[in-house]
């Protein structure tokens, strides 16, 4: 392994033996540690009301778990620097963006593995473990979803197939991927800031009027084109070069033109300051074949209406977006606060 603190993530089906691989991981690995996030879950089942924990179907679902996840692991590896090795079935997509994007933040880097194990061999692998019946049929239960993932997982992870691997070899062929660098996952995202920002977003069009939105892989939900304007720089020249990094694409600041200035209050990390969105007009037929997505940042684009827009984006960008679009319509400017035209 290679200098600095790192995390090995150890994916795969419930019943795939990654918990028997982390171990044997360990011994190969000087100074590693394993953390299950289990005992995370575990906690929280003794912290919550009884009725927050049993409003959901898996402790995955609950904020505080995928919140708490990446601080433990961080506040590990700040205690024991080195390898974390994490063996933990993670089958949806956004809240792997939300927790791995979480530990990018903090400049730790992920490598990602996958155990898996055809659907026959799996399944037969289970029923014949000596786990109690009911944690058997739970992990044969969740076999559905591990086949939904499988599309997003074969484009995130490397995977190792242990049908024929003893843990320990399968062990030995973790070590060599991650030795490789093939499994590390390319997220680039910026140390979690501690202080209110300022951040310009670009509004693009399609002929129907339908808003751009890009998809992120440091993080869940769908945003809009731009970013943090940084210090000294003026923000539509963020705006010019955040859609050049994000788009591939160099957008003329004369057809910029400020549509809303948004105060978010501060509610935690990356949250906090003023929000410029700019209209950037419409998009050719020629501009929108030639976007070209950064891998490490964005993994897909589309144009939504206002209405589809809901499904995709948080309330408070949902607010943005609407007051947006009012004041292009009305060829005004909007300032809010909070999402709100009033205030008070």
């Amino acid at each position: 392994m290679s200098q600095g603190s790192a995390i090995v993530w150890v994916n795969g089906a419930f019943g795939a033996g990654k918990t028997s691989t982390a171990r044997e991981l360990q011994a190969l690995i000087p100074g590693s540690t394993v953390f299950d996030p289990e005992s995370v879950g575990a906690y929280l089942a003794h912290l919550l009301p009884p009725e927050e924990f049993a409003a959901v179907a898996d402790f995955q679902d609950l904020v505080a778990w995928r919140r708490l996840v990446p601080e433990t692991a961080a506040a590990l590896l700040a205690q024991l620097p080195g390898t974390l090795i994490v063996p933990m079935t993670l089958l949806r997509e956004d809240y792997r963006d939300e927790i791995f994007g979480a530990l990018a933040a903090r400049r730790i880097g992920v490598h990602h593995l996958l155990l898996h194990l055809e659907e026959t061999i799996l399944r037969k692998r289970i029923e014949g473990d000596d786990a109690e019946g009911r944690a058997a049929q739970w992990r044969l239960d969740h076999i559905d979803a591990y086949r939904r993932a499988r599309g997003w997982l074969a484009q995130d992870a490397v995977a190792v197939d242990t049908a024929e691997l003893t843990p320990a070899q399968a062990a030995a062929r973790i070590l060599e991927v991650v030795r490789s660098g093939t499994a590390r996952c390319r997220i680039v995202q910026d140390p979690v800031s501690t202080r209110d920002t300022l951040a310009a977003a670009v509004l693009f069009f399609d002929d129907q009027d339908r808003v751009l939105l890009v998809d992120p892989v440091y993080k869940p939900g769908w945003e809009f084109p731009g970013g943090v304007v940084e210090e000294g720089e003026a923000p539509t020249a963020a705006a010019v070069r955040e859609v050049a990094e994000e788009l591939g694409f160099r957008l003329d600041p004369a057809r910029l033109r400020l549509l809303v200035t948004d105060w978010e209050p501060h509610r935690g990390p990356r949250s906090g300051g003023l929000r410029l969105v700019f209209d950037g007009g419409r998009l050719t037929d020629r501009q929108r074949a030639d976007l070209i997505l950064p891998d490490a940042e964005l993994r897909a684009w589309r144009f939504v209406s206002e209405a589809e827009s809901a499904e995709l984006l948080p309330l408070n960008k949902c607010k943005r977006l609407a007051a947006a679009l009012r004041a292009r319509a009305a060829g005004e400017q909007h300032y809010l606060e909070a999402g709100a035209s009033d205030p008070f």
